[in-house]
């Protein structure tokens, strides 16, 4: 704990300093009235600025205007995803996102899919484990259509007992669909034996029991719970104009409820459980199976974390390699993979939830070379607070911003950010914020952060096939350090 105490109290300082004069919404002008809007270039500082209104009732409405755009996408952000069901409903947003297109108390299905075939746009949505996200990409000119439909299947979704019905068939076919696939196998057993009893241990899709058994009223229930004005964002970017998007929001979500009643307050409606990391792990083996898919974690940071940046870059330095793809190598653990051909793949990834994370890496490799591949992976993580370079830090700085910036390519991923980052931090960050916060941090920085989530953790690990090579628990642990 003292290596932590020594090189983390200096990020810890200039983060909460960060963070501090971030909750001013004139923060980014008051650091280019000092002088340090010289450090970034033109392109950042000409970026459209992000306008937000908060109506009295909690709803919030946020968009990005894009000169020259002649299309838009609005949507609807939800603070509320898998983790807020409960053992008994569980599944029940991701039921709700199949259904909102089954038909409205105003629109059947078939007139529906005609008038957004008609307009020709795009409606979709999709359900993580905190959110919920319904939009819409249309031309500038059929955004107060757009903004009808998604309240008309968000608010007055039919729910049909027979259409409920016949949706089982389907998400059941899309779970053992989604089943096939080894990575999300292998990522949803990871976060059901790392937060093993909560709302974050649970699937998206939900349980197949849940789902042969979810009624109209457990629907509705949720909707009643969760669909709550401070609870949304309405977010749009692209040939949008904020003050007819806030017109628009108030026409058609101003009748939105603002909180619960007693009896639901006090119901089992909800699940808030805190996301408690548990040190274990999970092991499917498949004797026939030539191949072994494994994710190693830690706990990593939540999305407010003073850990969150060093983290990101941490995440660029590690890196990942692909023998099929031929990626660069970018770190001395993906260099000896590649050379000694320990696996086929290797990524890291650095998953950030309200209260927690989750920080690890991801590789598939021949059942024979499970063991070694383990080997390499704990040596070089327990390496990394003394071989990270100020050199390895200024490189990953130039990547993350890149990484940063092309995910903002398009009115769709302007809008996810929008809408995700009001949710997250109740505002959102600019970019030349983004860059200033990277720039900031050095090699001690991410050091501490890799000392406090690798240095003599426990970890969680989900390994599938081929995987009688695979190191106890307690071996993997004992070698963190």
């Amino acid at each position: 704990m003292t290596i932590l105490n020594k090189v983390g109290a200096p990020m810890r300082s200039a983060l909460r300093r960060a963070a501090s004069s971030s909750r001013s919404p004139l923060s980014t002008a008051a650091a280019a009235a000092t002088g340090q809007s010289d450090n970034f270039p033109s392109y950042l500082l000409a970026a459209p600025t992000t306008e937000v209104t908060q109506f009295p009732s909690g709803l919030r409405v946020a968009s990005e205007a894009i000169l020259g755009s002649n299309t838009a996408t609005v949507g609807v952000w939800i603070d509320a995803g898998s983790r807020y069901e409960t053992e008994r409903n569980n599944g029940a947003a991701h039921f709700l996102e199949h259904m909102a297109f089954k038909g409205t108390s105003k629109r059947t299905q078939y007139q529906l899919e005609v008038e957004i075939e008609n307009m020709g746009g795009h409606l979709n949505a999709y359900t993580s484990r905190e959110q919920t996200v319904y939009f819409a990409k249309v031309f500038d000119k059929d955004v107060p259509r757009a903004m009808d439909i998604l309240a008309d299947i968000l608010l007055r979704s039919e729910l049909n007992p027979r259409a409920i019905d016949r949706e089982r068939d389907v998400i059941l076919r899309e779970m053992k669909e989604v089943n096939k696939q080894t990575d999300e196998l292998v990522l949803d057993q990871l976060h059901a034996t790392a937060f093993q009893g909560s709302g974050l241990g649970r699937t998206i899709l939900g349980y197949e029991g849940n789902i042969n058994s979810l009624t109209r009223d457990d629907l509705r229930m949720y909707i009643e719970t969760h669909y709550l004005a401070p609870q949304m964002v309405i977010a749009g970017a692209g040939a949008v104009d904020h003050s007819e998007l806030c017109d628009l929001a108030d026409h058609y979500f101003g009748g939105l409820r603002t909180e619960l009643n007693e009896e639901q307050r006090n119901s089992d409606a909800v699940c808030l459980d805190k996301g408690e990391f548990i040190g274990s792990d999970v092991r499917i083996h498949f004797q026939s199976d030539a191949m072994a898919h494994m994710a190693l974690a830690y706990e990593g940071s939540s999305w407010t974390s003073e850990y969150a940046y060093p983290l990101m870059l941490l995440q660029t330095l590690i890196g990942s390699f692909d023998r099929a793809a031929g990626k660069t190598v970018t770190s001395q653990l993906c260099y000896d993979v590649a050379a000694n051909n320990l696996a086929n793949s290797i990524s890291t990834f650095n998953t950030c939830y309200n209260d927690t994370g989750l920080f690890g890496l991801y590789a598939i490799t021949e059942r024979e070379n499970v063991g070694d591949l383990i080997t390499s992976v704990t040596g070089n993580l327990a390496q990394l607070i003394d071989t990270i370079t100020d050199e390895d830090v200024e490189r990953g700085k130039i990547s993350l911003k890149a990484t940063m910036l092309m995910g903002l390519d398009g009115n769709t991923n302007v809008c996810e950010d929008i809408g995700r980052q009001i949710l997250t931090y109740g505002r959102r960050m600019t970019a030349a914020e983004i860059f200033q916060r990277i720039d900031e941090l050095t090699a001690e920085d991410v050091k501490a952060a890799a000392y406090k989530v690798f240095h003599d953790k426990d970890h969680a690990m989900a390994a599938v096939g081929g995987i009688e090579g695979l190191p106890s628990y307690e071996w993997i642990r004992s070698n963190s350090y």
